[in-house]
């Protein structure tokens, strides 16, 4: 096992509990250093540094050593973006193709599963609940669950739709309970991610739908901006897939892959040119970049190429 000091990594000072892990995917407990990056929005202080690591075995990147569960939490600002209540824009969902050449996400994202009927659907790290409410729009029986409880609150309080605190398995939701369950940018911040997906298995019932969407590890970007990449947010990013470790992520908790595909977000390309100047390295790519115009043509040709800046994996429980 690669083995990297904690105390090189994190200032004692911090209430935190550090600790290595065997790959999330194989178990196999032997690794090697990738990358490493700096927290892109830390709490505290400046100048921690973070180990990506890939397995021998599979291949799997992952951040490593890595905040226990108890203390993850210490990494999320309060103003937390995804955390923040967003208005999702209802009325008609654009067509697949002004999608991507707009740079915006799928339609599915903003609505669409490949089910034929609405049901009772399951957003895991639902965040400020705007995906829930399109769903509900939509006709869906909606609940949301996330690790957040000022999340939560709001999703209660304020929309007024079902959301439970903590994450998978919980006691509150029973085997056989949906149709569809989604984790939109949520997969990458769980510390055993086939267990996750494991638990969601149960909860569906036979023939359900899951829908995975996470940051690609090869994407273009990525390659272009290295530890700048926008999709890496180390250390709240624990797991960082590829095409190939996100479909055998989902094939060994059981699920028949129906398709993959990529994800255009072209604010993400803007953002790592940004994150890119800020630091004085990126030259002139970065600065085009930071250009909305330039940044959707770099994401379209990007997700042309088969290296979007995201994946999404749409699966089926065996009936």
């Amino acid at each position: 096992m690669l083995m990297i000091s904690s105390r090189t990594l994190l200032a004692p000072e911090r209430n935190l509990t550090w600790e290595e892990t065997p790959c999330p995917l194989c178990g196999r407990d032997e690794a090697d250093l990738l990358m490493e990056a700096s927290d892109p929005t830390p709490t505290e202080g400046d100048g921690r540094r973070f180990a990506v690591v890939s397995c021998r075995r599979c291949s799997l990147a992952y951040t490593n050593p890595r905040p226990s569960p108890d203390t993850i939490g210490n990494f999320y600002p309060p103003n937390y973006a995804p955390h923040e209540a967003k208005t999702e824009r209802g009325g008609p969902l654009p067509s697949r193709f002004w999608s991507r050449v707009a740079g915006h996400p799928c339609p599915e994202r903003r609505g669409l599963l490949p089910l034929p009927k609405p049901g009772r659907l399951l957003d895991f790290g639902c965040g400020g609940g705007s995906y829930l409410t399109r769903m509900a729009e939509l006709g869906w029986r909606v609940t949301g669950l996330d690790c957040s409880p000022d999340a939560v609150r709001t999703v209660r309080e304020k929309l007024g739709h079902e959301a439970i605190f903590g994450t998978l398995p919980n006691p509150e939701l029973a085997p056989g309970s949906f149709e569809a369950i989604t984790l939109w940018q949520a997969l990458e911040h769980v510390h055993q991610p086939v267990q996750v997906l494991r638990d969601a298995y149960r909860l569906l019932v036979p023939g359900g739908c899951l829908v995975v969407a996470v940051p690609n590890f090869e994407s273009l970007t990525r390659s272009w901006f290295g530890e700048h990449w926008f999709g890496l947010d180390v250390p709240r990013h624990l797991t960082h897939f590829t095409p190939a470790t996100l479909t055998a992520s989902v094939q060994a908790a059981g699920f028949r892959l129906k398709s993959l595909r990529g994800l255009i977000h072209a604010s993400w390309t803007r953002a790592s040119a940004r994150r890119a100047r800020a630091a004085g390295v990126g030259g002139l790519g970065a600065k085009l970049l930071s250009w909305r115009p330039a940044a959707r043509l770099a994401a379209w040709g990007a997700y042309a190429m088969g290296r979007a800046e995201c994946l999404v994996a749409v699966a089926e429980r065996p009936a």
